[in-house]
């Protein structure tokens, strides 16, 4: 097959859209080893989380790992798809994709929470790509979010739980609800 572009804008959209796509490949590939190789992992130190969230940018679904770096701090990644309609001059078709990373301090120990919920607050940092394929497929952007975060999990057994965070400060501002499953 041969593509034909017209200006070298195509083409950096073009090879852009290759490298974001291979990009969230190789992460797809790396959560799937670390998943697979998760008894290596002393138990319960890293934590899977899966879910929906609510903005006004759509309804974006989730997905991430957390590692237990000390009884109190955790680090992560998350990958988030959303895709929503809007109205100018006509309908639009809009795709949103984020790669974050994040820390978080859990507050159990210093607030003496029982051990079936988990408080916690930190920070992300991101980055984010946006698309309008529909009607112009040379519409889009990208850009680094930064952000805070204020969650908790409700642990229901020893292995999963349920999930709910706030987000500010960034691309992703709103909340998300899921399940979270500890290895």
């Amino acid at each position: 097959m041969i593509l034909e572009l017209e200006d070298n804008h195509g083409v950096a959209i073009f090879l852009k859209n290759i490298i974001m796509k291979q990009l969230f490949l190789a992460i797809a590939l790396l959560l799937s080893v670390v998943i697979l190789n998760a008894q290596e992992f002393s138990k319960n130190k890293l934590l899977i989380n899966f879910g929906v969230g609510i903005t006004g940018w759509g309804i974006p679904v989730y997905g991430g790992l957390d590692f237990k770096v000390n009884k109190d701090i955790t680090i992560g990644g998350e990958i988030s798809l959303r895709a929503f309609g809007e109205d100018w001059y006509g309908s639009h078709q809009n795709n949103k994709t984020g790669v974050c990373g994040n820390i978080n301090y859990h507050f159990n120990r210093f607030l003496e929470i029982p051990k079936n919920i988990d408080i916690y607050a930190g920070v992300n940092i991101g980055l984010y790509a946006w698309s309008n394929p529909n009607t112009n497929p040379e519409s889009h952007s990208e850009g680094l979010g930064l952000g805070g975060q204020l969650g908790g999990r409700y642990y229901f057994s020893n292995l999963f739980g349920l999930n709910f965070e706030l987000n500010g400060g960034n691309e992703i501002f709103g909340g998300k609800f899921g399940l979270t499953l500890k290895l």
